[in-house]
């Protein structure tokens, strides 16, 4: 399949997946109120665009040189450290022992939360905090993205990682593309295999977890929902061969910081910092 059918085939799931829960979470009424407000809204919430759009960008119109500078000048491959200290924590590997319980529904279903459930995961709460009457959620939300990103990207160019298949494929299958072959060809335009530590998955899945919490008064149906999603996406990417439990536990402790630091500046403080 081409990489614009699968493209396609990405952006259909998820837009039917954001229609169906704008509707049941969010609510009509209030999504034609900011619908009425779009401009005034998309004024409050520039600046952390802004700086999101801003690492993404650099993100991407760097990537060959951080690799040259991530293999040629730092070449620091901790992933013996990583499989070795799960060794001495655990009598099995946690990515083993997931993967003991492999079946082809399993493998379906944790390859699309993978895949399409992330993508819905980090997409849906944008359109939520877009809707309520401030954009200081969102704005958190936004800024506690960047923080991940940019401390996350910082880690791949500082450590060489090989997630499980990469490292043994003897002892850890990569289970990935058995259920959706057909993501092989975008999986390869956006991942590194070394940019396993921390798992990126991980902390922006559990960030929005933490966020929809912290918001349950306002969305109190997307907290079990993010929840479920978020701590599968987790689990998906050790049982899928992706990640050590290492790099999920690490992830998780970004998520926290990312919103502790996405919670500390409201737009306001932005405004000033720059004015």
């Amino acid at each position: 399949m081409a990489l614009a059918s699968v493209v396609l085939q990405l952006a259909l799931v998820v837009a039917t997946m954001l229609v169906t829960a704008a509707l049941v979470v969010i609510g009509p009424r209030r999504l034609v109120t900011a619908l009425q407000d779009v401009r005034w809204r998309l004024e409050m919430c520039l600046l952390p665009v802004a700086a999101l759009a801003l690492v993404l960008f650099l993100r991407w119109s760097t990537v060959d040189i951080a690799v040259r500078i991530e293999h040629r000048v730092l070449g620091n491959n901790i992933t013996p450290q990583l499989f070795e200290l799960e060794q001495l924590l655990f009598p099995v590997n946690p990515v083993a022992v997931l993967q003991t319980f492999q079946s082809p529904e399993l493998t379906s279903f944790f390859a699309f939360v993978y895949i399409y459930g992330y993508a819905f995961l980090l997409l849906f709460p944008i359109v939520a905090y877009f809707a309520l009457e401030t954009m200081d959620d969102l704005s958190t939300l936004l800024l506690a993205f960047t923080v991940n990103y940019t401390i996350g990207l910082a880690c791949y160019v500082l450590f060489i990682a090989y997630g499980p298949r990469n490292f043994d494929p003897l002892l850890f299958e990569g289970l990935l593309y058995d259920g959706f072959p057909q993501m092989r060809r975008l999986t390869n335009q956006v991942n590194q295999s070394t940019n396993v530590f921390p798992s990126l998955h991980t902390s922006l899945s559990m960030t929005v977890f933490f966020l929809a919490w912290l918001t349950r008064k306002k969305y109190p149906l997307w907290v079990p929902v993010s929840g479920v999603l978020a701590i599968s996406i987790a689990v998906s990417t050790m049982y899928l061969g992706i990640h050590w439990f290492s790099d999920v536990v690490a992830g998780t402790v970004l998520a926290l910081i990312s919103v502790y630091i996405g919670r500390s500046y409201s737009i306001r403080d932005l405004r000033r910092s720059i004015g």
